[in-house]
């Protein structure tokens, strides 16, 4: 006779109490949490959205994007359990998935380390995994970090235009950014994300604009000629926004990125 998994009571990372037996099957509303699943145990996402493009090749049903999923498609998918971000998906949607009888954890990163604690308890607490060797990588890349050399370079960090908007206070990417000495103008905003018209963040005098290539594809001909005169870092959005395996390699890959910009060169 086969025994029933035991039913285990765990707080996600917002406090909310989430029943859970075993978990073998997973649909993830995030992209960077799907890459950190898929790279851990192969097999165990079922479900993913429209926007999740790593890893490559990723063959499981799409269930629409983080802002619309698909509640029917995802329920009949039969998920043990649904992963989501706070930020990243629409607390109406997830409480639809719980109503449905779904169980849903969701997660919260406003920074490198809760990154990276978030990612822990995720994958061996909710999903019963063993921790990754990818997420220990990642510690000790960050960790090892050299100091920046120079002075925090002052910089605009746009991730929208039409209206511009910037990285405002208490961000992950902005968390990053610190730690790779930029210093980023509107870190203490009142929101997170501020719409700016481009004459105020012209106005800041900024020494370097930073312009990754998500959520908007800023890109060479699309981004620096808004900003004349000042230094252009375009980013890979992927190492600046994802908490996942990218952790392990972005420190390298984005102070490479702003390295050629050089704003600090004489």
């Amino acid at each position: 006779m086969t025994t029933a998994p035991a039913i285990r009571e765990v707080p996600d990372d917002l406090g909310t109490v989430v029943r859970l037996g075993a978990v073998r099957r997973v649909v993830s509303l995030v992209p960077s949490l799907t890459e950190a699943l898929a790279a851990t145990a192969p097999g165990l996402v079922v479900g993913a959205t429209d926007w999740c493009t790593h890893p490559t090749g990723l063959a499981v049903p799409r269930i629409g994007g983080t802002k619309n999923p698909d509640g029917a498609r995802i329920a009949a998918l039969r998920p043990d359990l649904v992963v989501a971000n706070e930020e990243e998906n629409r607390a109406a949607d997830l409480d639809a998935l719980r109503a449905a009888g779904v169980a849903v954890w969701v997660t919260e990163v406003r920074d490198l380390e809760q990154a990276l604690g978030s990612l822990d308890r995720m994958l061996t607490v909710a999903c019963g995994l063993p921790r990754p060797g990818w997420l220990d990588e990642a510690a000790r890349a960050w960790r090892e970090l050299p100091a920046p050399a120079a002075a925090p370079v002052r910089a605009v960090v746009p991730i929208w235009r039409r209206p511009w908007m910037v990285l405002g206070r208490d961000t992950f990417a902005g968390d990053l950014l610190r730690r790779l000495g930029v210093h980023q103008l509107y870190a203490d905003h009142a929101d997170r994300y501020p719409a700016v018209p481009i004459d105020e963040l012209l106005s800041c005098e900024p020494q370097l604009v930073v312009l990754p290539d998500e959520p908007y594809r800023f890109a060479a001909d699309d981004g620096p000629e808004a900003f004349p005169g000042v230094p252009a870092a375009l980013l890979s959005g992927r190492h600046l926004t994802w908490y996942g395996p990218s952790l392990a390699e972005a420190p390298a890959v984005l102070a490479a990125q702003l390295a050629a910009a050089r704003p600090w060169a004489p």
